[in-house]
């Protein structure tokens, strides 16, 4: 599927953009991922929290990418956020690595990896830090993809349910 699918960076939020993130984020939560957010997942949530990221990439405070099929249909996206402290302008935060369940498996999640890494070094960043579920098919992903563990954090975050999970802090120096 990874040569069926092409990533792109979002830089204008059209309703094609919010519709098919929304749809992402909603299936994510709903199959249990532990991204910020508890069930019931509405739409109104994902469209709220979409609708501020996107406000935040177009002033310039993170990228978004996303991962389209050949249809068009976003199905999966990550994220690198930018705006940090005036002493940290060599690194970006790796956040909310996203991939509907019906594409998992089939090398999206990497491909979105490999992307935000090359779009890391065009922004002039170096390291790239990130927390994730331990235990997780994505926290192999990351350990595959040469990411270097800090630690786990128990009890760091809930899961949609409510159940208390465990996170794993990864970094990565590109060069």
């Amino acid at each position: 599927m990874a040569d069926s699918i092409s990533i792109r960076r979002v830089e204008r939020f059209g309703e094609h953009e919010i519709s098919g993130l929304c749809d992402v984020l909603v299936d994510c939560v709903e199959g249990g991922a532990s991204v910020s957010f508890m069930l019931p997942m509405t739409r109104a949530k994902a469209e709220t929290f979409w609708r501020g990221v996107a406000a935040s990439a177009e002033r310039g405070e993170r990228l978004v990418l996303v991962a389209e099929d050949e249809t068009g249909a976003i199905i999966g996206t990550v994220q690198l956020i930018t705006n940090l402290p005036e002493n940290q302008p060599h690194r970006a935060d790796l956040a909310k690595m996203l991939v509907c369940r019906r594409a998992r498996r089939r090398g999206v999640g990497s491909a979105l990896l490999r992307a935000a890494e090359r779009q890391a070094l065009t922004v002039g960043r170096t390291l790239l830090v990130l927390d994730t579920v331990t235990g997780g098919d994505a926290e192999r992903m990351y350990a595959r993809a040469g990411w270097q563990v800090c630690g786990q954090i128990p009890r760091y975050a809930l899961f949609p349910n409510g159940e208390p999970c465990s996170t794993t802090v990864f970094y990565k120096l590109l060069s």
